[in-house]
């Protein structure tokens, strides 16, 4: 199961650098957000796939009886959902400026415009 994870962390990083590449901003935000997932499930699967119980040490035990889920991972992804979510949205309304202004959504339109 982990190797399918594995081809499918490395599709979306190549589909997230292939749309970053493109001369179009709006595909650059897209392809931030797959970027962004890409990370995210690269962090879930290292942190192992295993269906344990909740981290819960019984009272009286210093260690688990039986395997337990790690928590660190979803906590790291859940912390990197909420940061690009803010940056998400800071970059459609910073695209949505640079279209009122400039017009257009090419890059090379807005290299044009420097001063």
């Amino acid at each position: 199961m982990e190797n399918l994870f594995a081809f499918v962390v490395g599709g979306l990083y190549a589909t997230a650098l292939y749309m970053m590449l493109r001369r179009s901003v709006v595909k650059l935000v897209i392809g931030l957000i797959i970027l962004s997932n890409a990370a995210n499930l690269l962090i879930f699967t290292s942190g192992g796939l295993v269906r344990g119980a909740p981290p819960l040490i019984p009272q009286g035990l210093s260690v688990p009886v039986k395997a337990i889920a790690d928590p660190l991972p979803q906590a790291l992804i859940l912390t990197a959902i909420v940061i690009s979510f803010g940056v998400l949205a800071f970059a459609v309304v910073l695209i949505h400026r640079a279209y009122e202004v400039i017009g257009a959504d090419d890059v090379n339109e807005m290299k044009s415009t420097d001063s």
